[in-house]
């Protein structure tokens, strides 16, 4: 599953889940806190019946230890009928004898109450979970269910631009071979026009490669690799075509396990657009530091560096897909990129797990 796909998949899952995963929760706490007020009315009740026991002389053999009873002989305030309160492990409630001349106070132990209550406590925790674990397992599979058609659009979108690539290879050769003839000719050596043909068709092997390394996206195979060798490589080609540019790279040892042909797409386009965009006679640095890897130019500085691997961003320096390929190829291998800018340059810091 790629990336934005288990994006899509998390969304669904999630905003499903736990719109479920509440109702369910606010549904067993109403439940809990309901049971709870009638268990508390059957002790209440329980009280008035021994009191009524009571008053009437009846056996209070059937009540058990677990009650008790006193006279209250003073004469006391008003006595809401309505009492009942628990203290000290006891439910306690009073009730007028003898046209209020003495109160008969009737007292209930809270153990079998409690008992009770942390049953009720156990079901509603169990059910609860019950119905989560059954609602998570729904959700997954709505969830894979309502990604097929997206999965079965992307499938044919990507055999459609395998199919477009793989026709432009042909084309993209010839024109490179042919532009490499044009440069062998004497008479149009250092010619502008030719110059600008070269950065031409560069920037058409350059898209058309970028194409071609993120359709492999999902079949990316990771492997160690120096990135230094990829750095060098990457900065060899970019002397050829912008030779004003001063490049230093202080690289050497920098392993980690990443995909080679993604990653070398990556740093091509951000020393491509670090070259593209530089200040006349600028540098390009590139050196590797605690584990990252820095990319530093000379040039103009982003207006919006939050906004560049965007797609459709777009400045007076535009970058066109070129980093919007870069994010994507660095979320499938776990790279982080940081982009710090000021108008004398920026630097694109490459973070890896």
């Amino acid at each position: 599953m790629r990336h934005h796909e288990k994006v899509a998949f998390l969304k669904f899952f999630i905003t499903y889940f736990v719109s479920v995963a509440l109702l369910i929760l606010v549904a067993g706490f109403f439940y809990f806190e309901q049971t709870k007020g009638y268990l508390l009315r059957m002790e209440e009740f329980s009280l008035i019946e021994y009191a009524r026991h009571i008053k009437m002389g009846e056996n209070l053999d059937t009540f058990g230890k677990d009650y008790h009873h006193d006279f209250l002989r003073d004469k006391q305030q008003y006595i809401d009928i309505r009492n009942f309160k628990a203290l000290n492990g006891e439910f306690i409630k009073i009730i007028p004898m003898n046209h209020n001349t003495y109160y008969l106070q009737v007292f209930k132990s809270k153990h079998s109450y409690d008992e009770n209550l942390w049953n009720l406590k156990k079901r509603v925790i169990a059910v609860q979970i019950l119905l989560l674990l059954m609602f998570a397992f729904l959700s997954y599979k709505l969830a894979k269910n309502a990604l097929k058609p997206l999965q079965e659009s992307i499938s044919k979108l990507d055999k459609f631009a395998k199919d477009l690539i793989h026709d432009l290879n042909t084309p993209v050769t010839s024109i490179k071979l042919n532009m490499k003839l044009l440069e062998k000719n004497p008479t149009l050596q250092g010619d502008k026009i030719v110059a600008r043909l070269n950065k031409s068709v560069h920037n058409i092997s350059e898209l058309h490669e970028n194409l071609n390394i993120l359709l492999q996206e999902e079949t990316f195979q990771m492997q160690r690799i120096n990135i230094c060798t990829l750095v060098n490589e990457v900065v060899d080609i970019q002397k050829g075509l912008y030779s004003s540019i001063n490049f230093q790279v202080d690289c050497s040892d920098l392993k980690v396990k990443l995909n080679p042909n993604a990653t070398k797409q990556i740093l091509q386009n951000i020393i491509s657009n670090a070259c593209k965009y530089n200040s006349q006679n600028g540098y390009v640095k590139i050196y590797q530091k605690n584990g990252a890897l820095y990319i530093e130019d000379s040039g103009k500085g982003i207006k919006e560096p939050e906004k560049i691997f965007e797609r459709s961003y777009s400045a007076e320096h535009s970058t066109g897909i070129g980093l919007d390929i870069v994010k994507r190829l660095a979320l499938a291998m776990d790279i982080t990129i940081e982009v710090t800018t000021s108008d004398r340059g920026s630097c694109f810091i490459l973070r890896f797990t």
